[in-house]
């Protein structure tokens, strides 16, 4: 999910100077659903700054309804590359 902080920045996960650490993830199930059927997942970060970010997502069903919650809070850092 931290994959969505790094879009405002310019960055992507295959950027060798870039560290990533989760710090804490969490999933919550609202209701039943079949893991076999169509679901649409959805991501954000509302906030990324200082090392640190947040990104949230949703499990929605074909019909809309909202299944699952994440949630989850990482460090990201620049580091320099090694020096040869």
């Amino acid at each position: 999910m931290l994959t969505a902080a790094l879009h405002p920045h310019g960055l992507t996960l295959r950027d060798p100077e870039l560290m990533i650490a989760s710090l804490d993830h969490a999933i919550w199930f609202h209701r039943p659903f079949r893991v076999d059927e169509w679901l649409l997942y959805t991501i954000d970060s509302p906030s990324s700054g200082g090392v640190r970010a947040f990104a949230r997502g949703e499990f929605f069903t074909r019909d809309g309804t909202l299944v699952a919650s994440t949630a989850q809070e990482g460090l990201l850092r620049i580091v320099d590359p090694p020096r040869a």
